[in-house]
């Protein structure tokens, strides 16, 4: 089944859809938010499929949220970082932890401190 898009819509919601709306790209994002960087460290944090993670790391640099760094360690060796598009991700996350959190009950281990106040 091919993937629906939202181009035409004339709506910001739907065209950041476009980008990241499927969970594992907001889960993929959150994890680099969090320092991951490799392949297989997202592969191992987030138990997604090899398949399923190579498409939504190729999509997320695709779209600009990510880039693909070699870092040249023991031949071709590649780092994901986000770019300032996908830091820019950074309140939509905390907003929907926050969200979840707050009709869902579930609470999540991570605990956010502001470097500033602490």
């Amino acid at each position: 089944m091919t993937r629906k898009r939202f181009d035409e819509m004339g709506c910001s919601v739907a065209c950041a859809l476009n980008e990241v709306g499927d969970w594992w790209s907001l889960l993929v994002v959150k994890q680099a938010m969090l320092g991951t960087r490799r392949f297989v460290d997202f592969q191992h944090n987030l138990g997604i499929a090899k398949n399923i993670l190579c498409n939504r790391l190729t999509r997320l640099v695709d779209n600009g949220v990510m880039v693909r760094v070699d870092v040249g360690e023991h031949g071709k060796r590649y780092e994901y970082r986000l770019t300032d598009k996908g830091r820019d991700l950074f309140t939509v996350v905390t907003a929907l932890r926050q969200w979840s959190e707050r009709w869902n009950g579930e609470k999540d281990t991570m605990q956010l401190v502001d470097r500033q106040t602490g």
